[in-house]
C-alpha cells in the first residue's frame, strides 16, 4: 500500500491528512510526457482565429505550414497567457474561445448575444467549459461545425512542429521526452497496489494519437498494467476533464480521499480538489505563475522531479 503523510516538506503547499492510495489519475502533456511542445502551437493557431476569423481555406495545407513556420516565433500576450491559463481544458474549449474571441472583434459575422457571448469566453479563462445559458441557434451550429474542424488544424500544427519529429526520436530514446522520474514513480504506485489511470482532452485512439505516445515512453498500458488505461476526448464531443475524473471516480466506486490526482493543468486539479483527492501539481520550479495559481486551486504538493528527495519522503510503503 502506498500512504501520502504530511511530514511538513517543502513540497508541501497545502496541508492534508494521511492518505492511503489506491487509485492514480494522471494526466499526460506537461505532467509525463515532453513529446508535445504544445502552447507555442496553440498560441499561433488561437492567435490566427482570434485575429482572422475562420475565412474560406484557413486550415487549408498552406495555413498548416505557415503557423508551423509561425509558432513560438514572436509573444503573443493574449494567447500565451490564455495557453497557461486554460492547460487541462478539453482542446474543443480551447478552440471554443478562439472562435468566440473572433466574434467579439468583429472577425466572424454570426446571429448571437454579444453579452453573453463575451461573458462566456471570461468563463472559459476561468476554467469553464459547460454553461448553463444556450447559445443562439446560428452560434450554436457554427460552434459545432468549426471547433472539431480547428481542432483538427491545430493537431496538424501540432504533428509538423514538433510531434511527429518528437514522437520519431523518443521511439529511439524514451528518456529524453519523459518528466524526470516519471517512469519510477508510476512503477512504485504499481508495484505497491495503485492502479494508474491516464486521463487527457486529446483525442485517443488505439495506436494513434495519444495512445501512440505513451506506448513510445515505455508505458505498457492495459488491465494490471503500469497504466490501466488512457481515457480522453473525442473528435466533436466536448468532454471536460471534470466530467471524465468523475465518472471513472464513479466506475470505480472509489471515495476520493483514495485517489491521487497528478497534473499541471487547472481543470485536473480543480476536479481533484473537489473529489476530495490528494492532489500534485507537477510544474517547473521556474512556472512560478501556474505554482501559484495551482497553490489557490488547493493542490496540496507540487514538485518539478519526481525524485525530490521532499517529495520522496512524503511516501510511505506497506505490505
Amino acid at each position: 500500500m502506498i500512504t501520502f503523510i504530511n511530514t511538513g516538506s517543502p513540497s508541501v503547499i497545502g496541508a492534508f491528512e494521511e492518505r492511503n492510495i489506491l487509485y492514480a489519475f494522471h494526466d499526460i502533456d506537461g505532467t509525463h510526457s515532453l513529446i508535445r511542445d504544445w502552447p507555442p502551437v496553440m498560441s499561433i493557431v488561437l492567435h490566427y482565429v482570434s485575429e482572422n476569423g475562420v475565412p474560406d481555406g484557413y486550415d487549408n495545407d498552406e495555413q498548416v505550414k505557415k503557423l508551423v513556420s509561425l509558432a513560438g516565433t514572436k509573444p503573443l500576450p493574449e494567447t500565451d497567457s490564455f495557453c497557461i491559463e486554460s492547460a487541462g481544458l478539453s482542446a474543443l474549449t480551447q478552440m471554443e474561445w478562439a472562435i468566440r474571441r473572433a466574434i467579439d472583434a468583429g472577425h466572424i459575422q454570426v446571429s448571437c448575444d454579444k453579452e453573453e457571448n463575451r461573458r462566456k469566453i471570461e468563463m472559459i479563462r476561468k476554467g469553464e467549459e459547460i454553461f448553463e445559458n444556450p447559445d443562439s441557434p446560428e452560434l450554436s451550429e457554427f460552434l459545432s461545425i468549426h471547433t472539431p474542424r480547428l481542432f483538427k488544424f491545430y493537431e496538424k500544427v501540432l504533428n509538423g512542429f514538433c510531434r511527429d519529429k518528437n514522437l520519431a526520436l523518443a521511439k529511439k530514446d524514451p528518456s529524453r521526452f519523459i518528466v524526470s522520474g516519471s517512469k519510477e514513480f508510476l512503477t512504485l504506485l504499481h508495484k505497491n497496489g495503485v492502479k494508474n489511470y491516464f486521463v487527457t482532452g486529446a483525442v485517443v485512439e488505439k495506436g494513434m494519437g495519444m495512445h501512440e505516445e505513451v506506448a513510445a515512453l515505455g508505458f505498457e498500458i492495459g488491465s494490471g498494467k503500469i497504466v490501466e488505461d488512457i481515457i480522453g476526448s473525442t473528435w466533436t464531443e466536448k468532454i471536460p476533464k471534470d466530467q471524465i475524473m468523475e465518472k471513472l471516480l464513479k466506475t470505480l466506486g472509489a471515495d476520493g480521499k483514495n485517489v491521487l490526482v497528478i497534473g499541471d493543468g487547472r481543470s485536473e486539479i480543480s476536479a481533484g480538489v473537489k473529489m476530495n483527492a490528494l492532489c500534485i501539481s507537477r510544474l517547473e520550479k521556474s512556472d512560478v505563475y501556474r505554482r501559484e495559481l495551482h497553490k489557490k486551486l488547493g493542490s496540496h504538493i507540487v514538485l518539478e522531479s519526481y525524485l525530490e528527495e521532499d517529495f520522496l519522503a512524503l511516501i510511505h510503503c506497506s505490505d
